[in-house]
């Protein structure tokens, strides 16, 4: 296992000043770990966008492989739960961002932050999901589990015809919620339609002045924007409705009233994708491998090669990627 294999390294000089070159590592160069994967797919996230353009604090440790998920197969273990062969999806854990991650031939990781392929399911199929559909599949569970029944009412996924977006709009309809899709391109509505839209509003709806109660319009949303756009969603919110909270795509701030918490118990609820507990994720990918349409899957989803990783992480932090992107490495 000494052959050596390509992988997009992550850079940064004295001043501060990012570079990002395609280089050859070996085996020696992998980060420690108990558990060396053969990466056979992995996907362009928002946050790996980031990491690649040097627009957020994303990486925290330079050099770094980004890529903040992959599957495939396990080439070696030393972890009692894996053996050699054994087909793997990572989730978070800090790879690519602290822990070489997945833009590379090989991830050495540990062992623990591994879940199983679920049965039925290529290593593409898991990447067109990725972190994007693992998370907005964190989403429904958490609206499920306050109380949020299609029988409630509507519900708004905001940032519709992103990768969060796409894969909740997809997933909520098959379950039989009515769906509001929101979105800033307007162009994407036979696309969200096609998915499962019930509604699709313009993103101008919610990025005006936020009123600290505003009209009753959905029982529940997942939200992958926050700032102005959250606050008009909660504002929005029928009582006893809930929010999941689960991307930054507008911003990091809240400019929110905390009149839709007291005066209609409405409840703001946060996912975390990067550090969920195994169960949870276990969960996840099970119901993501039980109510995500395949078919779907494949319209809300496109393949690219190794060498087109950079220019989809430009696009994907200027707004211009619909649905995932895959990578076939």
């Amino acid at each position: 296992m000494s052959d050596s294999f390509k992988a997009i390294l992550v850079s940064r000089d004295e001043d501060k000043r990012q570079s990002v070159d395609v280089v050859d590592l070996t085996d020696a160069d992998l980060m420690e770990g108990d558990v060396t994967v053969a990466i056979e797919a992995t996907t362009v996230n928002y946050k790996d966008g980031l990491a690649i353009t040097g627009k957020a604090p994303v990486v925290r440790r330079w050099p770094l492989v980004p890529g903040i998920d992959f599957a495939g197969t396990v080439i070696a273990s030393d972890h009692p739960d894996w053996r050699k062969g054994d087909q793997v999806i990572l989730n978070g854990w800090g790879v690519g961002e602290t822990h070489y991650g997945a833009y590379a031939g090989r991830a050495r990781v540990k062992g623990d932050w591994l879940v199983p392929l679920p049965d039925g399911m290529s290593a593409h199929d898991a990447m067109a999901v990725g972190t994007a559909g693992y998370t907005a599949m964190l989403s429904v569970i958490a609206l499920e589990r306050h109380g949020i029944a299609p029988d409630r009412g509507p519900v708004i996924v905001t940032g519709a015809a992103g990768g969060v977006g796409s894969v909740a709009v997809s997933i909520l309809s098959g379950l039989g919620y009515h769906v509001v899709a929101s979105t800033g391109r307007g162009k994407e509505s036979p696309y969200l339609i096609d998915l499962g839209a019930a509604e699709v509003i313009a993103r101008d709806e919610l990025t005006g002045p936020m009123k600290p109660l505003a009209k009753e319009r959905w029982a529940g949303g997942i939200d992958s924007v926050g700032s102005t756009t959250l606050a008009n969603v909660l504002s929005m919110s029928a009582y006893g409705g809930a929010v999941a909270a689960c991307g930054l795509a507008g911003g990091m701030d809240l400019p929110a009233s905390v009149a839709p918490f007291i005066l209609r118990g409405v409840s703001l609820l946060g996912i975390d994708s990067v550090m969920a507990p195994k169960a949870l994720r276990l969960e996840a990918w099970r119901r993501i491998g039980e109510n995500l349409d395949l078919e779907k899957l494949g319209k809300l989803s496109r393949t690219i090669g190794f060498d087109d990783i950079v220019g989809a992480a430009h696009d994907i932090v200027d707004g211009k990627i619909r649905g995932r992107v895959v990578v076939d490495m």
